[in-house]
């Protein structure tokens, strides 16, 4: 059985939409609860979400890092699976999950696409199947099991960027990681907002800083600088 543990902040305009898709999907009914982990959302997020009939926490920092760290911490299941609040998994993506496990995977990941139809991000999502760091990201959505999560050491929380390539590497060091050939559908609202090729230019700053060893203060204050209606 599955815990999906979601983190947002001022996802009113997804999270019902993602909470849906995600009953309607578990086609093999692996999933025993919902977690949304919120941030201090100031819209609807946490008024959709308990119409929807899900767990809703309020984590005591903001943040995707202690957002799921918080949410993990009242999963009640032996697998979780990280999902973003605009990110929709593939049909029957449980029974994927189930089978990734059954071969002997511990951890893994989806393929990306987007909800818009542009070439460059099409070639950009075409990459997501390999495993290669560079291209690894939390809109892939996560699934490990719990005693490798914590085995790991959770996300780090003072990752305010990029906690997501920061945990998946230690992960890699200590359990089998698979990539499951079908993608999530994730939200392209950044890439339309900013521009397609600056966004992307963008982002490609961002992990050339991370991997030269910027601190997160200085990767925190480029992120808001460039990139407009942000969520950091």
């Amino acid at each position: 059985m599955i815990s999906v543990i979601i983190p947002a902040y001022n996802e009113e305009a997804h999270v019902k939409a993602t909470i849906q898709k995600i009953w309607q999907y578990d086609e093999s009914n692996l999933i025993k609860e919902i977690i949304i982990a919120d941030g201090g959302s100031t819209d609807n997020t946490t008024n959709i979400a308990q119409i929807e009939g899900v767990k809703i926490v309020i984590s005591p920092k903001k943040g995707r890092a202690a957002q799921m760290n918080y949410g993990a911490s009242f999963a009640t299941e032996k697998i979780l699976y990280f999902l973003h609040a605009d990110t929709i998994p593939p049909r029957n993506f449980t029974n994927d999950i189930a089978q990734a496990m059954e071969r002997g995977f511990t951890a893994g990941c989806f393929m990306l696409s987007f909800d818009y139809d542009h070439w460059f991000l099409k070639a950009n999502c075409w990459f997501t199947r390999f495993d290669v760091d560079a291209i690894r990201f939390g809109d892939q959505s996560l699934f490990v099991t719990k005693d490798a999560f914590l085995k790991a050491g959770r996300f780090c929380e003072k990752h305010i960027v990029m906690e997501d390539q920061h945990f998946i590497k230690r992960l890699k060091k200590l359990v089998a990681f698979t990539i499951i050939k079908r993608p999530v559908i994730t939200s392209a609202r950044k890439y339309i907002e900013n521009g397609i090729y600056k966004t992307q230019g963008i982002f490609f700053i961002i992990y050339l800083m991370y991997k030269f060893g910027y601190s997160q203060q200085k990767l925190v204050t480029t992120y808001k600088k460039l990139i407009v209606q942000n969520k950091l």
